[in-house]
């Protein structure tokens, strides 16, 4: 996978953020119309956040009056979601809709050791890709469950195929090997897969 793909991925993050931002903006802006209380509450509780942390960071108040601040921030809080829950808004509608809640479409995540890691919605965005310029794009037809061994001869036949098997008992063996492969994927200990055969097979 070249740079250029995953620089493509994370343009396209960007926007589905931004419009998710922009689309939130657009629905506080419409419901301060409707319910102007809402508007005043949202800047009340910034304004208590910016001196609640100044507060702590300058210690310019004591324990009392930093707790009377969180009080008053969880009040409003409180307030907010009643008027969201009595206006018939879901409780989240003044939050962005992000196409991903792990990462908040941004593509990556921080682990429990805050890390930053590639979150999954774009390394599946990856894999996708990657699948569909192997031409391994119908897997949900062509896999291991629909795989039918009957196809093939129980005829053992050493002149033709040159094996003491039969091309049916051949290609199980080869099924269980791509198994075990798969379920070992992650031990790297375990040997890789080479297939090889004339021009045209698959």
């Amino acid at each position: 996978m070249t740079n250029d793909v995953l620089n493509s991925l994370l343009k396209e993050y960007q926007q589905k953020k931004l419009n998710a931002e922009l689309d939130l903006d657009r629905r506080k802006q419409n419901l301060y119309k409707l319910i102007p209380r809402l508007e005043e509450i949202d800047r009340e509780l910034n304004n208590f956040a910016i001196n609640t942390a100044k507060n702590i960071l300058n210690n310019s108040s004591n324990s009392s009056s930093v707790s009377n601040l969180k009080q008053k921030i969880s009040d409003l809080k409180k307030e907010k979601e009643l008027i969201l829950f009595k206006n018939n808004y879901s409780l989240d509608y003044l939050n962005p809709f992000y196409e991903c809640k792990v990462c908040n479409d941004t593509g990556f995540i921080l682990d429990n050791n805050y890390k930053t890691t590639m979150c999954n919605c774009l390394k599946q965005k990856l894999l996708d890709i990657s699948i569909n310029k192997s031409n391994m794009y119908n897997l949900k037809k062509e896999n291991f469950n629909n795989f039918n061994e009957l196809i093939f001869s129980d005829e053992v036949d050493l002149a033709k195929y040159r094996f003491n098997i039969s091309p049916r008992r051949n290609i199980v063996n080869i099924k269980n090997k791509c198994i075990d492969f798969i379920n070992n994927f992650d031990d790297s200990n375990y040997k890789n897969l080479l297939f090889v055969g004339s021009t045209g097979l698959r």
